[in-house]
């Protein structure tokens, strides 16, 4: 998952996003550099480098605009949300190149900047409201309480389950009778992911996790072998 931003990057970060909102195009090193009282170009240039490391946007610093935002849709007061189509074993366990796309969403709705998105696939979360096809936002920051709904990892698969505790194990409880509860022992290969702290749920067809690139297909967490269920 992403490194956390310090104070002034996340302030430089929403400062590019509202700028090319309203100008279309993104603001150049010196502009940045007043906006905060920076005299020095390098300090800006090191802030910038920064995001593009910790993957919030790409640089091209030949030129003085050279700044993508990655994941960009131009609506005021907005934020990118990832989503990732799969897991890796172990940590960290969000690789960039299982990035699937974005999802655009009002900063007012979102808790931290390192939140992303996971695809839900089953049935086993419809009674808390989570239903298949839903995306859920996860806030890797948060700390996970008992009763909570978390997204953890087993192994190389994820799952979205309300996490418990009962004596050394932690319980992932479903919200369906018809689905078993997962007991994790002190010895699992087992890891939280973040709490999620919210639900999409999209009544169309459309496909909100393609980015501007339109480089992915598929927003769905398919049952298969190299890609885990969110369930």
């Amino acid at each position: 998952m992403a490194e956390p931003l310090t104070p002034i990057e996340r302030r430089v970060y929403h400062y590019l996003l509202d700028f090319l909102t309203e100008n279309t195009y993104q603001p150049s090193i010196r502009e940045i550099g007043k906006r905060f009282r920076i005299k020095s170009t390098k300090t800006v240039s090191d802030i910038l480098q920064a995001l593009a490391e910790k993957g919030y946007i790409e640089r091209d610093p030949s030129r003085s605009r050279g700044v993508r935002l990655l994941g960009f849709a131009a609506t005021a007061r907005t934020q990118p949300v990832p989503i990732y189509e799969q897991i890796a074993v172990g940590e960290p366990a969000l690789l960039p190149e299982h990035r699937q796309g974005f999802l655009t969403m009002d900063r007012r709705f979102i808790p931290s900047d390192d939140v992303y998105a996971l695809r839900i696939k089953g049935s086993s979360m419809e009674g808390r409201g989570i239903f298949e096809g839903d995306f859920v936002v996860v806030n890797p920051s948060a700390r996970a309480r008992d009763g909570e709904i978390v997204a953890a990892r087993i192994g190389a698969d994820a799952t979205v389950k309300t996490l418990t505790h009962r004596g050394a194990s932690v319980v992932l409880e479903p919200a369906n009778p018809a689905d078993r509860e997962i007991i994790v022992g002190p010895q699992d290969n087992f890891a939280v992911l973040g709490v999620v702290c919210g639900v999409f749920r999209a009544f169309h067809d459309g496909d909100p996790g393609k980015d501007g690139d339109r480089d992915r297909d598929d927003t769905s967490l398919m049952e298969s072998d190299s890609e885990p269920v969110v369930a």
